[in-house]
């Protein structure tokens, strides 16, 4: 009832939070850490949070062919649809596999971000996260790596350079791994920003030296914390966005660099990624009208997982 208030009261100022049931039938495996329970926690947190009600909750289509084309050739496509077993797992490399459930899932994630553009272009709500796996910003044009089989991100930004004809849109990641194939997609672009941190050396052992410049990325040393990363934001990525001034503000929102996260050995809080939304949002203000686009990627401790999403979302919120 409340969301249907504040919809039709706002019109359409409710974040959108889109995720689809098939998202949780991608399984690689027990025991493996990008698992079905991640979304599972995110959306308990929020809702044991009170942030649930402050969203509206879209269900996340499929993407189409035209969609995935834009970002991945279609020989890549079908290798992928080919690889998707009818019973048990194929792996498409050592620590990224499918089961039946897979191909939906990876549908549905990347026509999650389609959606969330459609809705913030339209005004159909101010801002979107989208709760999804599996996740995207490894998954290169034509390569399936690092948990990743679409891109979802870069999908989602192909999109809006297509569609909306924008004309400069940023995207920023702050997952403890380089999104190297958000990289490899649009490092010859200059309708694309890209800004990041991550933990550097570390999989997949790219970044450190840009593929274009457009690419502005700040590796960090194992054992970085708060301080390192707000002076990277501040110093680094504020400035550049400011001066790109993009159109739209995509967001790789990996929570795998928080310091409860054994997946990665840097030393994020719940505060610092309230604190890079914040910032995020200012610059959205001045530069897009408050357009943002943020879409899952890490987080593999359950617990900061959930607690860091709904530090992120609940930002992303109260506008």
């Amino acid at each position: 009832m409340l969301n249907w208030l504040k919809s039709h009261i706002t019109g359409g100022g409710l974040t959108a939070y889109i995720t689809h049931s098939d998202c949780l039938q991608h399984n690689m495996g027990v025991g493996h850490p990008e698992c079905p329970e991640r979304l599972v926690a995110i959306k308990d947190q929020l809702m044991a949070s009170q942030i649930f009600d402050s969203l509206q909750e879209v269900e996340a289509p499929p993407v189409s062919e035209q969609q995935l084309a834009r970002v991945h050739p279609p020989h890549y496509v079908e290798y992928i649809e080919a690889c998707a077993p009818s019973v048990g797992t194929f792996r498409v490399d050592p620590d990224t596999a499918m089961n039946p459930g897979t191909l939906p899932a990876a549908q549905r994630a990347a026509g999650a971000v389609v959606k969330a553009v459609d809705m913030v272009m339209n005004k159909e709500a101010p801002n979107a996260f989208c709760a999804i796996r599996p996740p995207g910003h490894h998954a290169e044009s034509n390569k399936a790596m690092g948990f990743c089989f679409f891109n979802n991100i870069a999908v989602g930004i192909a999109h809006a350079l297509s569609q909306y004809r924008l004309e400069r849109v940023a995207v920023v990641d702050f997952d403890v791994h380089h999104g190297n194939g958000t990289e490899e997609i649009f490092h010859d672009d200059p309708r694309v920003m890209m800004v990041s941190i991550f933990q550097h050396p570390f999989y997949p052992y790219s970044g450190d030296n840009p593929m274009g410049n457009n690419m502005h990325h700040v590796p960090m040393k194992a054992g970085s914390g708060s301080r390192e990363f707000r002076e990277a934001v501040e110093y680094l990525w504020l400035p550049q966005l400011r001066e790109f001034q993009p159109q739209m503000i995509f967001i790789s929102a990996g929570f795998d660099a928080h310091r409860e996260d054994d997946m990665g050995s840097l030393g994020l809080v719940e505060a610092d990624y309230e604190w890079v939304t914040r910032q995020l949002m200012m610059v959205a203000a001045e530069c897009c009208e408050g357009r943002i686009v943020s879409a899952l990627e890490g987080g593999y401790d359950l617990s900061s997982l959930a607690r860091s999403v709904a530090a992120h979302v609940k930002v992303l919120s109260d506008g």
